[in-house]
């Protein structure tokens, strides 16, 4: 199945599609500058490219964690966003309240991993007729995905996407198993391989995530040569300087050589 995006077509074989940006928004200045840069590359090298950035981090592990501008502001900058770099957006909805007025501004609503089971909130995310984007929980088999997707297209809409952001292994660590997306794929979803949420350590500094951002580019690789339909990734112009998620976030000035090499392997892969 092909889910369309604008000029974008997702799925069914088609070249993969980038979904990037900063894990939250830190100030507008950020983000756009942030936009612009991943913008430029992917142009240059002919990828389709969603930018994402969340206006709410909602399920940080300490309170006293920064969680963004908030929804009313954040949706207000990533709209600047789309009129000045003139690309699609996504990020997180956490809750029905946020739903009606989130897509009004985003072309995706992501569903997070821990809120994959959320009836309700999959039900309004279906009912907005955007794009829905379900990130399959750490806690969860592929093929227990397939309750996730008849929640959604019960509620009248066909357009979504899955993401394999790894599974929980033990504590604080995550593993990713490249069956996850064959699996998921079988169900006629495009599938998305988010690429540094999978090399995450859920809590693992203590009052805070951990991570193994040394191993995105090999995670990323294997995800393309399994045939995924996209690479999620968050990227940072100085992962060690940011707000959320910098020790599995990629260093923006990595982007453009990981790119190339995914988009070699893509090409083996998928014969185009």
């Amino acid at each position: 199945m092909i889910v369309n995006l604008g000029s974008i077509q997702i799925g069914g074989g088609q070249p993969f599609i980038l979904i990037a940006g900063p894990c939250v928004i830190e100030s507008k200045a950020a983000v756009m500058e942030t936009a612009q840069a991943i913008n430029e590359i992917t142009q240059r090298l002919e990828i389709p490219f969603v930018f994402k950035a969340s206006y709410d981090k909602a399920n940080r592990t300490s309170i006293e964690s920064f969680r963004g501008p908030g929804l009313i502001q954040g949706l207000e900058i990533l709209n600047e966003v789309k009129k000045k770099v003139g690309v699609p957006l996504l990020s997180d909805v956490h809750s029905v309240e946020e739903v009606k007025k989130a897509a009004k501004v985003l072309d995706i609503l992501q569903i997070p991993a821990f809120l994959c089971r959320q009836t309700d909130l999959l039900v309004s995310a279906a009912k907005s007729k955007k794009v829905v984007n379900v990130k399959k929980g750490q806690f969860m088999a592929p093929w227990d995905m397939d309750h996730v997707i008849r929640k959604i297209e019960c509620s009248g809409n066909k357009n979504i996407l899955l993401t394999e952001r790894g599974t929980s292994f033990g504590y604080n660590n995550l593993v990713s198993d490249f069956r996850s997306i064959a699996i998921m794929r079988n169900t006629g979803c495009p599938v998305i391989f988010d690429a540094t949420h999978s090399v995450q350590q859920p809590g693992g500094l203590g009052t805070s995530s951990g991570g193994k951002s040394e191993f995105i580019p090999l995670l990323a690789r294997c995800a393309v040569a399994a045939g995924c339909d996209g690479i999620f990734l968050e990227v940072h112009p100085n992962p060690k300087k940011a707000l959320s998620d910098g020790p599995n976030s990629l260093a923006l000035k990595n982007l453009e050589k990981v790119l190339k090499e995914l988009k070699q392997i893509d090409r083996i892969v998928k014969g185009y």
